[in-house]
Protein backbone atom coordinates (compact mmCIF):
# COMPACT_ATOMS: atom_id res chain seq x y z
CA UNK A 1 0.00 0.00 0.00
CA UNK A 2 1.38 3.26 -0.81
CA UNK A 3 2.21 5.94 1.93
CA UNK A 4 0.06 8.27 0.88
CA UNK A 5 -3.05 6.03 0.80
CA UNK A 6 -1.86 4.43 4.58
CA UNK A 7 -4.54 6.40 7.00
CA UNK A 8 -2.01 5.98 9.97
CA UNK A 9 1.47 7.47 7.73
CA UNK A 10 -1.10 10.39 6.55
CA UNK A 11 -1.64 10.87 10.73
CA UNK A 12 2.08 11.22 11.39
CA UNK A 13 2.18 13.68 8.45
CA UNK A 14 0.07 16.03 9.69
CA UNK A 15 0.85 15.89 12.99
CA UNK A 16 4.18 16.23 12.12
CA UNK A 17 3.65 20.05 10.36
CA UNK A 18 5.01 23.02 12.22
CA UNK A 19 3.30 25.85 13.12
CA UNK A 20 3.72 29.39 14.17
CA UNK A 21 1.18 31.24 16.53
CA UNK A 22 2.02 34.53 17.03
CA UNK A 23 6.38 35.14 17.13
CA UNK A 24 6.29 31.30 18.02
CA UNK A 25 7.31 28.40 15.86
CA UNK A 26 6.11 24.95 16.96
CA UNK A 27 7.95 21.86 15.30
CA UNK A 28 4.67 19.76 15.18
CA UNK A 29 0.83 19.72 15.92
CA UNK A 30 1.73 18.07 19.13
CA UNK A 31 1.11 19.50 22.55
CA UNK A 32 1.21 18.76 26.11
CA UNK A 33 -2.34 19.82 28.48
CA UNK A 34 -1.71 21.02 31.20
CA UNK A 35 -2.06 18.56 34.36
CA UNK A 36 -2.00 19.77 38.26
CA UNK A 37 1.06 17.46 39.43
CA UNK A 38 1.54 18.60 42.87
CA UNK A 39 5.19 17.80 43.53
CA UNK A 40 6.34 21.14 44.16
CA UNK A 41 7.11 21.65 47.32
CA UNK A 42 6.88 25.12 48.80
CA UNK A 43 5.12 25.98 45.22
CA UNK A 44 8.84 25.91 44.20
CA UNK A 45 9.61 23.49 40.91
CA UNK A 46 12.30 21.34 41.03
CA UNK A 47 15.18 19.44 39.42
CA UNK A 48 12.47 16.86 39.37
CA UNK A 49 9.72 19.08 37.87
CA UNK A 50 12.30 20.24 35.06
CA UNK A 51 13.17 16.68 33.97
CA UNK A 52 9.47 15.83 34.00
CA UNK A 53 8.58 18.43 31.19
CA UNK A 54 12.21 18.06 29.61
CA UNK A 55 11.76 14.29 28.91
CA UNK A 56 8.35 14.95 26.85
CA UNK A 57 10.16 17.65 24.76
CA UNK A 58 12.99 15.63 24.18
CA UNK A 59 10.89 12.75 22.76
CA UNK A 60 8.95 14.95 20.21
CA UNK A 61 5.63 16.84 22.01
CA UNK A 62 5.78 20.35 19.62
CA UNK A 63 4.69 22.54 22.64
CA UNK A 64 4.18 21.48 26.55
CA UNK A 65 1.95 23.73 28.47
CA UNK A 66 2.16 23.17 32.13
CA UNK A 67 0.45 22.45 34.86
CA UNK A 68 -1.43 25.23 36.49
CA UNK A 69 0.65 27.84 38.61
CA UNK A 70 -0.82 30.46 41.13
CA UNK A 71 -0.56 34.10 41.05
CA UNK A 72 0.78 36.34 43.06
CA UNK A 73 -2.04 37.44 44.55
CA UNK A 74 -2.69 35.96 47.77
CA UNK A 75 -6.13 34.24 47.50
CA UNK A 76 -5.00 32.76 43.83
CA UNK A 77 -4.60 29.13 45.45
CA UNK A 78 -4.62 26.94 48.62
CA UNK A 79 -2.20 24.24 48.13
CA UNK A 80 1.14 24.77 48.74
CA UNK A 81 2.37 22.00 46.86
CA UNK A 82 1.14 23.48 43.82
CA UNK A 83 3.84 25.39 41.66
CA UNK A 84 3.40 29.22 42.02
CA UNK A 85 5.14 31.88 39.37
CA UNK A 86 6.16 34.61 41.43
CA UNK A 87 8.94 34.95 44.50
CA UNK A 88 12.31 34.61 43.48
CA UNK A 89 12.95 30.85 44.25
CA UNK A 90 9.96 29.97 42.62
CA UNK A 91 10.93 31.69 39.38
CA UNK A 92 14.74 30.69 39.55
CA UNK A 93 13.06 26.71 39.99
CA UNK A 94 10.55 27.80 36.89
CA UNK A 95 13.59 29.46 34.40
CA UNK A 96 15.70 26.01 35.40
CA UNK A 97 12.67 23.99 33.75
CA UNK A 98 12.74 26.45 30.84
CA UNK A 99 16.08 26.29 30.17
CA UNK A 100 15.99 22.21 30.41
CA UNK A 101 13.36 22.68 27.88
CA UNK A 102 15.13 24.58 25.44
CA UNK A 103 18.02 22.23 25.55
CA UNK A 104 16.51 19.76 24.09
CA UNK A 105 14.66 21.62 21.57
CA UNK A 106 11.28 22.09 22.93
CA UNK A 107 8.94 24.71 23.51
CA UNK A 108 7.39 25.35 26.50
CA UNK A 109 4.50 27.74 28.58
CA UNK A 110 3.46 28.46 31.91
CA UNK A 111 -0.40 28.34 32.78
CA UNK A 112 -1.32 31.31 34.82
CA UNK A 113 -4.05 30.22 37.10
CA UNK A 114 -6.23 31.76 39.98
CA UNK A 115 -8.93 29.20 41.32
CA UNK A 116 -11.60 31.82 42.67
CA UNK A 117 -14.29 29.95 44.58
CA UNK A 118 -13.06 26.27 44.25
CA UNK A 119 -10.01 27.47 46.72
CA UNK A 120 -10.09 24.78 49.50
CA UNK A 121 -11.25 25.41 52.86
CA UNK A 122 -8.04 24.59 55.01
CA UNK A 123 -5.49 25.38 52.84
CA UNK A 124 -2.07 25.19 53.26
CA UNK A 125 -0.84 28.01 51.04
CA UNK A 126 -1.83 31.93 52.36
CA UNK A 127 -4.00 29.74 55.01
CA UNK A 128 -5.59 33.38 56.07
CA UNK A 129 -6.13 34.48 52.52
CA UNK A 130 -10.09 34.83 51.86
CA UNK A 131 -11.43 33.27 49.33
CA UNK A 132 -12.95 35.46 46.38
CA UNK A 133 -15.23 35.63 43.28
CA UNK A 134 -17.19 37.43 40.76
CA UNK A 135 -20.12 36.70 43.26
CA UNK A 136 -19.34 34.21 46.39
CA UNK A 137 -21.15 31.62 44.54
CA UNK A 138 -20.06 28.33 44.51
CA UNK A 139 -19.97 25.86 41.16
CA UNK A 140 -22.98 24.43 42.74
CA UNK A 141 -25.13 27.73 42.67
CA UNK A 142 -24.48 27.51 47.08
CA UNK A 143 -24.17 31.28 47.87
CA UNK A 144 -22.21 33.13 50.32
CA UNK A 145 -18.90 30.89 49.36
CA UNK A 146 -16.14 33.21 50.48
CA UNK A 147 -16.69 36.86 49.43
CA UNK A 148 -17.61 38.80 45.99
CA UNK A 149 -14.59 40.85 44.35
CA UNK A 150 -14.47 44.25 44.50
CA UNK A 151 -12.94 46.53 42.06
CA UNK A 152 -10.12 47.04 43.86
CA UNK A 153 -9.75 42.97 43.94
CA UNK A 154 -10.63 42.96 40.42
CA UNK A 155 -7.31 45.72 39.62
CA UNK A 156 -5.41 43.31 41.82
CA UNK A 157 -5.83 40.11 40.69
CA UNK A 158 -5.40 41.57 36.70
CA UNK A 159 -2.12 43.08 37.99
CA UNK A 160 -1.10 39.79 39.27
CA UNK A 161 -1.86 38.15 35.89
CA UNK A 162 0.19 40.96 34.05
CA UNK A 163 2.77 40.58 36.60
CA UNK A 164 3.21 36.60 35.86
CA UNK A 165 3.33 37.13 31.93
CA UNK A 166 6.31 39.53 32.57
CA UNK A 167 8.12 37.42 34.59
CA UNK A 168 7.54 34.23 31.90
CA UNK A 169 8.68 36.36 28.99
CA UNK A 170 11.65 37.75 31.54
CA UNK A 171 12.86 34.00 32.53
CA UNK A 172 12.67 32.69 28.73
CA UNK A 173 9.35 30.94 28.38
CA UNK A 174 8.03 30.68 24.83
CA UNK A 175 4.34 32.32 25.75
CA UNK A 176 1.96 32.08 28.37
CA UNK A 177 -1.72 29.96 28.91
CA UNK A 178 -4.42 31.79 30.29
CA UNK A 179 -6.45 29.37 32.52
CA UNK A 180 -9.80 30.58 31.85
CA UNK A 181 -11.91 26.77 32.44
CA UNK A 182 -13.37 24.10 34.41
CA UNK A 183 -15.05 27.03 37.11
CA UNK A 184 -12.14 28.38 38.11
CA UNK A 185 -11.92 32.49 38.14
CA UNK A 186 -12.16 33.84 35.06
CA UNK A 187 -14.53 31.25 34.05
CA UNK A 188 -16.28 32.49 37.21
CA UNK A 189 -16.90 35.51 35.83
CA UNK A 190 -18.09 34.00 32.23
CA UNK A 191 -20.70 31.72 33.78
CA UNK A 192 -24.22 33.19 34.44
CA UNK A 193 -24.33 31.02 37.51
CA UNK A 194 -21.31 32.03 39.48
CA UNK A 195 -21.60 35.76 38.27
CA UNK A 196 -24.74 37.55 39.46
CA UNK A 197 -22.88 41.21 39.75
CA UNK A 198 -24.86 44.33 39.00
CA UNK A 199 -21.36 46.03 37.95
CA UNK A 200 -19.91 46.75 34.95
CA UNK A 201 -18.88 43.01 35.24
CA UNK A 202 -21.96 41.15 34.90
CA UNK A 203 -25.01 41.09 32.89
CA UNK A 204 -25.38 39.44 29.77
CA UNK A 205 -22.72 37.87 27.94
CA UNK A 206 -20.72 40.34 26.90
CA UNK A 207 -20.46 42.15 29.89
CA UNK A 208 -19.62 39.00 31.17
CA UNK A 209 -16.15 38.88 28.96
CA UNK A 210 -15.06 42.31 30.43
CA UNK A 211 -13.09 40.75 32.89
CA UNK A 212 -11.50 37.79 31.17
CA UNK A 213 -10.35 40.28 28.19
CA UNK A 214 -9.63 42.67 30.36
CA UNK A 215 -6.71 40.10 31.94
CA UNK A 216 -5.74 39.77 28.04
CA UNK A 217 -5.57 43.03 27.72
CA UNK A 218 -3.67 43.72 30.79
CA UNK A 219 -0.99 40.68 29.52
CA UNK A 220 -0.79 42.01 26.10
CA UNK A 221 1.02 45.10 27.41
CA UNK A 222 2.88 43.91 29.75
CA UNK A 223 4.69 41.27 27.28
CA UNK A 224 6.37 42.14 23.73
CA UNK A 225 3.85 42.14 20.69
CA UNK A 226 5.40 38.74 19.27
CA UNK A 227 5.10 37.05 22.73
CA UNK A 228 2.03 34.48 22.11
CA UNK A 229 -0.65 34.26 24.46
CA UNK A 230 -3.31 31.79 24.17
CA UNK A 231 -6.59 31.04 26.31
CA UNK A 232 -8.11 27.82 27.69
CA UNK A 233 -11.61 27.57 28.06
CA UNK A 234 -14.47 25.09 28.41
CA UNK A 235 -18.11 24.84 28.64
CA UNK A 236 -17.90 22.24 31.14
CA UNK A 237 -16.56 22.95 34.78
CA UNK A 238 -15.46 20.49 37.55
CA UNK A 239 -18.31 18.58 39.25
CA UNK A 240 -20.83 20.37 36.43
CA UNK A 241 -20.15 18.75 33.28
CA UNK A 242 -23.38 19.71 31.64
CA UNK A 243 -22.56 23.44 32.17
CA UNK A 244 -22.90 26.01 29.16
CA UNK A 245 -21.34 29.07 28.59
CA UNK A 246 -22.28 29.25 25.02
CA UNK A 247 -25.83 27.32 23.51
CA UNK A 248 -25.14 27.85 19.92
CA UNK A 249 -22.13 29.55 17.40
CA UNK A 250 -23.62 32.80 17.72
CA UNK A 251 -23.20 33.46 21.53
CA UNK A 252 -19.34 31.15 21.39
CA UNK A 253 -18.98 34.05 18.77
CA UNK A 254 -19.64 37.20 21.34
CA UNK A 255 -18.40 35.09 24.39
CA UNK A 256 -14.85 34.75 21.94
CA UNK A 257 -14.81 37.79 20.16
CA UNK A 258 -14.12 40.52 22.79
CA UNK A 259 -11.08 38.04 23.66
CA UNK A 260 -9.95 38.44 20.07
CA UNK A 261 -9.50 42.27 20.31
CA UNK A 262 -7.77 41.99 23.63
CA UNK A 263 -5.11 40.11 22.38
CA UNK A 264 -5.26 36.41 22.55
CA UNK A 265 -3.57 34.84 20.15
CA UNK A 266 -4.91 30.95 19.92
CA UNK A 267 -7.48 29.30 21.96
CA UNK A 268 -7.09 25.81 24.03
CA UNK A 269 -11.03 24.58 23.86
CA UNK A 270 -11.64 22.05 27.10
CA UNK A 271 -13.39 19.37 25.76
CA UNK A 272 -14.05 15.83 27.87
CA UNK A 273 -14.21 14.11 24.67
CA UNK A 274 -12.66 15.54 21.27
CA UNK A 275 -14.51 13.70 19.64
CA UNK A 276 -18.40 14.76 20.43
CA UNK A 277 -19.33 17.76 18.87
CA UNK A 278 -20.36 21.26 20.47
CA UNK A 279 -23.82 22.64 19.06
CA UNK A 280 -26.73 20.37 17.03
CA UNK A 281 -26.13 20.25 13.33
CA UNK A 282 -22.38 20.38 13.01
CA UNK A 283 -19.62 17.56 13.61
CA UNK A 284 -17.31 20.13 14.68
CA UNK A 285 -15.73 20.75 18.34
CA UNK A 286 -15.34 23.42 20.74
CA UNK A 287 -11.96 24.06 19.21
CA UNK A 288 -13.63 23.40 15.74
CA UNK A 289 -16.39 26.27 16.59
CA UNK A 290 -13.82 28.18 18.46
CA UNK A 291 -11.59 28.97 14.75
CA UNK A 292 -14.23 29.05 12.88
CA UNK A 293 -15.85 32.43 15.07
CA UNK A 294 -12.04 33.30 15.35
CA UNK A 295 -10.32 32.51 12.54
CA UNK A 296 -7.88 31.84 15.79
CA UNK A 297 -5.74 28.62 15.90
CA UNK A 298 -6.72 26.41 18.51
CA UNK A 299 -5.89 23.47 20.52
CA UNK A 300 -8.12 20.63 20.73
CA UNK A 301 -8.25 18.60 23.98
CA UNK A 302 -10.31 15.45 25.82
CA UNK A 303 -9.32 12.04 26.56
CA UNK A 304 -7.26 11.97 22.98
CA UNK A 305 -6.18 8.21 22.65
CA UNK A 306 -8.22 7.05 25.65
CA UNK A 307 -10.91 4.34 25.35
CA UNK A 308 -14.30 5.62 23.97
CA UNK A 309 -17.38 6.04 26.13
CA UNK A 310 -15.44 6.25 29.35
CA UNK A 311 -16.04 8.80 32.51
CA UNK A 312 -12.95 11.41 32.85
CA UNK A 313 -13.26 10.38 36.74
CA UNK A 314 -13.16 6.43 35.87
CA UNK A 315 -10.24 6.52 33.77
CA UNK A 316 -8.08 9.10 35.58
CA UNK A 317 -8.51 7.54 39.12
CA UNK A 318 -9.76 3.76 38.29
CA UNK A 319 -8.67 3.44 34.83
CA UNK A 320 -11.25 2.65 33.22
CA UNK A 321 -11.38 2.50 29.50
CA UNK A 322 -7.62 3.82 29.65
CA UNK A 323 -6.78 1.46 26.54
CA UNK A 324 -5.45 3.17 23.26
CA UNK A 325 -8.18 3.90 21.55
CA UNK A 326 -6.81 4.77 17.66
CA UNK A 327 -6.95 8.16 16.01
CA UNK A 328 -8.99 7.58 13.07
CA UNK A 329 -11.37 10.20 13.97
CA UNK A 330 -8.22 12.66 14.80
CA UNK A 331 -6.98 12.02 11.41
CA UNK A 332 -10.46 12.63 9.61
CA UNK A 333 -10.81 16.05 11.72
CA UNK A 334 -7.05 17.25 11.00
CA UNK A 335 -7.68 16.90 7.42
CA UNK A 336 -10.82 19.04 7.77
CA UNK A 337 -8.43 21.62 9.38
CA UNK A 338 -11.15 21.81 12.10
CA UNK A 339 -8.16 22.67 14.60
CA UNK A 340 -4.17 23.08 15.05
CA UNK A 341 -3.16 21.43 17.63
CA UNK A 342 -4.07 18.32 19.72
CA UNK A 343 -3.21 18.12 22.72
CA UNK A 344 -2.67 14.83 25.34
CA UNK A 345 -2.83 14.82 28.65
CA UNK A 346 -3.23 11.20 30.54
CA UNK A 347 -1.82 9.43 27.94
CA UNK A 348 1.10 11.64 27.99
CA UNK A 349 1.33 11.23 31.65
CA UNK A 350 1.73 7.76 31.18
CA UNK A 351 4.12 7.13 28.54
CA UNK A 352 6.66 10.31 27.97
CA UNK A 353 7.61 8.88 24.54
CA UNK A 354 3.62 9.18 23.23
CA UNK A 355 4.51 12.17 20.83
CA UNK A 356 7.31 10.15 19.03
CA UNK A 357 5.92 6.92 19.34
CA UNK A 358 2.88 8.21 17.41
CA UNK A 359 4.93 10.42 14.94
CA UNK A 360 6.76 7.08 14.38
CA UNK A 361 3.56 5.09 13.18
CA UNK A 362 5.09 3.07 16.25
CA UNK A 363 1.34 2.29 18.19
CA UNK A 364 1.45 -0.67 19.45
CA UNK A 365 4.35 0.40 21.29
CA UNK A 366 2.13 3.07 23.36
CA UNK A 367 1.73 2.36 27.13
CA UNK A 368 -1.57 2.67 28.54
CA UNK A 369 -3.01 4.63 31.07
CA UNK A 370 -2.73 3.18 35.12
CA UNK A 371 -3.64 5.98 37.26
CA UNK A 372 -0.31 4.78 39.34
CA UNK A 373 1.15 7.23 37.01
CA UNK A 374 -0.69 10.03 39.03
CA UNK A 375 1.60 9.84 41.88
CA UNK A 376 5.26 9.57 40.29
CA UNK A 377 7.16 12.61 37.69
CA UNK A 378 8.11 10.09 35.64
Amino acid sequence: MAAASNPLSRLTELLSRPITINGLTLANRIAMSPMTRMHSPGGVPGENVAAYYARRAAAGVGLLVTEGTFLGHESAGGVDTIPLFHGEEQLAGWKAVADAVHAVGGRIMPQLMHVGVQRPAGGTLNAGAPTISPSAIGLDGTEGVGRAMTLRDVDDVMASYAEAAASAERIGFDGVEIHGAHGYLIDEFLWARTNRRTDAYGGDLKARTKFAAEVVAAIRDAVSPEFPVQFRFSQWKNGVYDARLAETPQELEELLTPLVAAGVDAFHGSQRRYWVPEFEGSDLNLAGWAKKVTGKPTITVGSVGLGGGTDFVDTLFHGKGAEFRGLDDLLDRLEADEFDLVAVGRSLLQDPEWAVKVLAGRFDEIKPFDPAALATLS
